[in-house]
């Protein structure tokens, strides 16, 4: 995975509920088929992963429910913004995470997407368990707590 002071990488969408809402168990990257204004699109920096998940369909994995906004200058050309996106991922990662899905009740989430070093639009999958209410609220309170011993300490020294 890609280190966060790699200049080549550059972030165009990130899902930053998907780490409160899910405990995260393993993560991947894969690739993902694109038309030509949605790439057009996504290096103009708009893109909108926030509700979208993840499905395994005979055989395949989607990307349900990302939003890649139309490219103005393509005029009719362009794309459907909110249409299904094949994801890219070897066979036997595929048949690890359908695995996952239906047997453990597991969920694919996408965290980022991004271009690679490459300048390949790529997507973070994380195979994800739901957290029940009560998991929130403590994820919140140590996340608080820990806020507030910094603060103590940068007072103190």
């Amino acid at each position: 995975m890609a280190k966060k002071s790699d200049p080549n990488n550059k972030l165009i969408a990130e899902n930053r509920r998907a780490r409160f809402d899910y405990a995260i168990e393993d993560t991947l990257e894969a690739g993902i088929q694109l038309l030509g204004t949605e790439v057009k699109s996504l290096r103009s920096g708009r893109a909108n992963i926030a509700e979208s998940y993840a499905h395994t369909e005979k055989g395949e994995l989607w990307l349900i429910n990302a939003t890649i906004p139309e490219y103005p200058p393509a005029g009719q050309f362009n794309h459907e913004p909110r249409r299904r996106r094949k994801l890219l991922v070897r066979g036997r990662e595929l048949k690890r995470l359908m695995g996952a899905v239906e047997r453990e009740g597991r969920t694919l989430a996408p965290l980022k997407l991004y271009f690679n070093d490459r300048g390949i639009a790529k997507v973070q999958i994380a195979l994800a368990k739901g957290k029940k209410a009560h998991d929130k609220r403590a994820a919140t309170k140590d996340r608080e707590w820990k806020r507030q011993q910094s603060r103590l300490m940068k007072d103190r020294g």
